[in-house]
C-alpha cells in the first residue's frame, strides 16, 4: 500500500534540498511502482503547452508506444477531457482503452493539477482486475498535489537552484 505521507516527505526532501522537477516526477513514479505488487505499470504524463497532447515522462514497467496521447483519446486523454480521475475497473469493456500491455485488465489514472489547471497525470495499470479502489486514488491525489506544485513550478520558470534556470 503506497504510503503517500511518506512519499510527499521524500519529496519535499529532495525539493528542499536542490533536486528539480525532473527527479522528483522519477522518484515518485518509482516510489509508488515499489509500493504495492498491484501496480504493473507506473507512468506519469506531462500535458504539453498547447493543453492538447499528454507526453509520456516517467514511467516504469514495460516499454509503452503510446509516448503522447491526445487529449479525449483513451483513459489518459479522457480523463483529461473530462478534467476528472478515472478508475477502469476492467479495461477490456472500456471502448476507448488503448492497448499497452494484453495482461493489463485495469488502470486508475489521477490528475496533476491546481484548482481548474492540469499539468499531467499518474497513470497506474494492474494486471489484477479491479486493483484499485477510492483510498488508491485518495493516495494518489495526496502525491499529485505535491508534484503539482512542482510542475507548476517548473511550467511557470520557477525551478531555480543557485540563480539558474
Amino acid at each position: 500500500m503506497l504510503d503517500a505521507g511518506a512519499l510527499v516527505g521524500e519529496l519535499t526532501d529532495l525539493h528542499e534540498s536542490g533536486h528539480l522537477s525532473d527527479a522528483m516526477l522519477r522518484h515518485a513514479v518509482k516510489t509508488i511502482e515499489k509500493s504495492d505488487p498491484r501496480f504493473d505499470w507506473v507512468g506519469i504524463y506531462l500535458l504539453n503547452e498547447d493543453g492538447d497532447e499528454l507526453w509520456l515522462h516517467n514511467y516504469v514497467g514495460s516499454p509503452t508506444e503510446h509516448a503522447r496521447i491526445p487529449v479525449g483519446t483513451g483513459v489518459c486523454g479522457r480523463a483529461v477531457a473530462e478534467a476528472s480521475n478515472l478508475i477502469v475497473n476492467d479495461v477490456s469493456q472500456d471502448e476507448g482503452y488503448l492497448a499497452c500491455n494484453p495482461l493489463v485488465e485495469s488502470e486508475i489514472v489521477v490528475l496533476i493539477r491546481e484548482g481548474d489547471r492540469i499539468f499531467g497525470q499518474i497513470d497506474i495499470d494492474s494486471t489484477d482486475a479491479a486493483a484499485f479502489s477510492e483510498e488508491d486514488e485518495l493516495a494518489l491525489q495526496i502525491v499529485a498535489a505535491r508534484l503539482a506544485d512542482q510542475v507548476l513550478r517548473r511550467h511557470a520558470g520557477l525551478d531555480v537552484v543557485d540563480g539558474v534556470k
